[in-house]
């Protein structure tokens, strides 16, 4: 795991219905004027009846009006309803997050990401954690590790501009390391946009952001290196008892264990591999693609410090490279459950 722990001290066009006038014209003379009668009855041609054109004025003016603003009204709508934060809900849609001049670029991810993420401090008996969140609501909803939280009398938060609430734990289900914790008087916070993890192919880059060694709002930045890795924590209450105060918390990964022993109490999740750097205080934070949608929760990461034994023996530490975030479709399917209080 990746926290640190400090002892205490777009609608289709419809076709308009208005009546369509119509003009022409007869013999070459403007419409409502006649030749003087001829000297002899003409050769009269077999010539086609006059055209009938559609009148350009003001009522076919208008239909075209009213067709080509329900369809740009429709695309607004659209576009209103993907971006805006409705009800205090959560953004959920995989869209284009960082403005169009500065997609694709780090710099550019950190600008509108950073707002949505938080450093969260947490009191338990055995002194104080931390670690990071991501903002699903503007009332102050926070999607975070299980393992950040866990067994905590007091969580403190602190967002992207410096103020600090207090948190209280919504739901929890430590099978999959998530917990929700919800702010105190809070509100007009900025959510984060929650993308599609099914999209994510190995390869493509990511920005990770959070608070390693309570440094809020650190930007790191790699790319996927894996899918689907077995990535086994620990669960439930007191796990934070078990935390190596060099490497992090303890997680298994084929069969070897990092960071520590992770207790006879565990489970194993998915997880998106990545070699953006997340040192402890990562957990909870996002792993991020280049159009600003959240597509993990970092959750755990390898320190050389414990030399894959727990033993905390080797003098460096840090991160290598092996990072770990829950995909967020795992997120977005235990939202419900996270709201409706469960805690498991």
């Amino acid at each position: 795991m990746t926290e640190t722990f400090r002892h205490s001290g777009e609608y289709p066009q419809q076709q308009s219905s208005a009546p369509v006038h119509h003009g022409g014209t007869q013999g070459g003379y403007a419409h409502g004027a006649y030749p003087p009668p001829p000297a002899h009855a003409p050769e009269v041609p077999q010539a086609p009846g006059p055209r009938r054109r559609r009148a350009k004025g003001p009522v076919a003016l208008l239909a075209a009006v009213a067709i080509a603003a329900a369809a740009v009204g429709g695309g607004t709508a659209f576009a209103v309803q993907t971006l805006t934060d409705r009800d205090g809900g959560s953004s959920a849609t995989s869209t284009d997050v960082v403005p169009t001049s500065k997609r694709g670029t780090v710099a550019g991810v950190a600008e509108a990401v950073s707002p949505s993420i938080v450093e969260i401090s947490a009191t338990t008996g055995q002194g104080k954690s931390t670690g990071s969140g991501v903002i699903t609501k503007s009332d102050g909803e926070i999607i975070t590790n299980n393992h950040v939280v866990a067994g905590a009398s007091a969580i403190k938060v602190r967002t992207n501009d410096g103020k600090t609430y207090d948190a209280e734990v919504v739901g929890t289900d430590s099978k999959k390391d998530l917990a929700l914790i919800q702010l105190k008087d809070a509100s007009g916070l900025k959510p984060a946009t929650l993308g599609n993890s099914d999209n994510v192919k190995v390869g493509d880059e990511v920005v990770a952001i959070g608070s390693p060694e309570g440094l809020t709002g650190t930007v790191t930045s790699g790319i996927v290196s894996a899918l689907d890795r077995d990535v086994t924590v620990a669960t439930g209450e007191g796990q934070e008892q078990q935390q190596d105060p060099q490497g992090g918390w303890p997680f298994e990964f084929d069969g070897r264990q990092f960071n520590g022993d992770t207790g006879s109490s565990k489970t194993t999740y998915k997880a998106l591999q990545t070699d953006a750097s997340l040192n402890p205080g990562n957990s909870g934070g996002a792993l991020i693609d280049m159009n600003g949608n959240i597509i993990g929760i970092n959750s755990a990461m390898y320190s050389p410090s414990s030399s894959g034994q727990g033993t905390g023996q080797s003098a460096s530490s840090g991160s290598v490279g092996l990072g770990f975030a829950i995909p967020v479709d795992t997120v977005k399917d235990d939202l419900g459950k996270l709201r409706a209080g469960s805690k498991s």
